[in-house]
């Protein structure tokens, strides 16, 4: 459950850092309804019986209101603090708890109860941990397919880093999909993503297809922090070169003042033209649009996907 407690800053090491500009006004293209549904109120209220954490909710999706009213939720597994510091997140960040023995089945409990045809699983990073969290990652995957037999299974973790052997065991408890998210361009990791290293990040995922050739792999950026369009299109390049299947772009949004600023609003059809070189690339999946993250309609695209390989293979 989450442990948020009022009287601790939500992102400590930010907090005596300067203020960064904040750019007013969004454009209409991301401008959405504040939740406010019976069905969001329902899907709240099952998060909360069975102490769950949401990104949905961590991380400010904007997306939050749409998605739950579905009752489609992304449930964030090892608590609500992570250890890295990335300037583009709006997860606490700290030194976390220990991590809850029945999440698992939390987790399963949840998925029943949503009737959830698709999940997504991420999590914090747990670089506390001897395995990062890989061994909780398999236990979760594990339970929610012993109750929920027919719903399929997107894990969205962290990379790992330093830590032998995680990979593997995450892929051994056959997850439909292995998401991890490279977030940015490699010239900006330094201000983005200080904690990490692309090419760990993209090792991993070329660890995912080694270790199960037929398992769907997938990985994400945002754009609007300040990278070239040739930089997007050499990340996808990147990606393809360790045999991703399925590519999401979407715009960066500032979560406060002690985050990177955004550099601008990329427009629909910049997105769009995004989406025409991905797919000449050979990506199978594409989703770019202002509003897409990981789990934006990732059942619907969960199963476009499957129909793109079976297209692929000729039948």
């Amino acid at each position: 459950m989450t442990s948020i407690t009022d009287d601790k800053p939500r992102h400590p090491e930010k907090a005596h850092k300067p203020d960064q500009p904040v750019r007013r006004g969004k454009p209409d293209w991301l401008r959405v309804r504040a939740p406010n549904s019976p069905e969001y109120a329902a899907t709240r209220k099952i998060m909360r019986e069975n102490k769950l954490i949401t990104v949905c909710e961590e991380a400010a999706c904007p997306n939050v209101g749409e998605c739950w009213a579905k009752g489609h939720a992304t449930m964030m597994i090892m608590g609500d603090t992570c250890t890295r510091a990335c300037a583009f997140c709006n997860v606490r960040t700290g030194m976390p708890g220990p991590l809850d023995p029945l999440e698992p089945f939390n987790v399963a409990a949840a998925v029943h109860k949503l009737g959830l045809a698709h999940v997504v699983i991420t999590s914090v990073d747990r670089d506390d941990l001897s395995d990062g969290g890989a061994a909780h990652f398999a236990a979760v995957i594990r339970a929610v397919r012993a109750q929920n037999p027919a719903t399929s299974i997107e894990v969205l973790t962290p990379d790992f880093l330093r830590k032998a052997g995680a990979v593997e065991q995450v892929v051994t408890a056959r997850p439909d999909v292995y998401n991890h998210n490279l977030e940015t361009v490699p010239r900006l990791y330094p201000s983005v993503r200080p904690g990490a290293r692309y090419f760990s990040s993209l090792r991993l995922l070329q660890q995912v297809k080694e270790t199960d050739p037929a398992m769907f792999t997938k990985s994400g950026i945002m754009v609007g922090l300040g990278e070239s369009r040739e930089e997007i299109l050499q990340v996808m390049d990147d990606l393809r070169a360790a045999d991703v299947d399925f590519l999401t772009i979407g715009q960066y949004l500032q979560p406060s003042v002690k985050h990177h600023p955004i550099d601008r609003f990329v427009t629909p059809a910049e997105f769009s033209s995004l989406a025409e070189s991905a797919y000449a690339k050979g990506f199978l999946m594409v989703s770019a649009s202002p509003l897409t993250r990981s789990s934006y309609h990732a059942g619907d695209d969960f199963e476009r996907l499957r129909a793109a390989r079976l297209t692929q293979m000729g039948r």
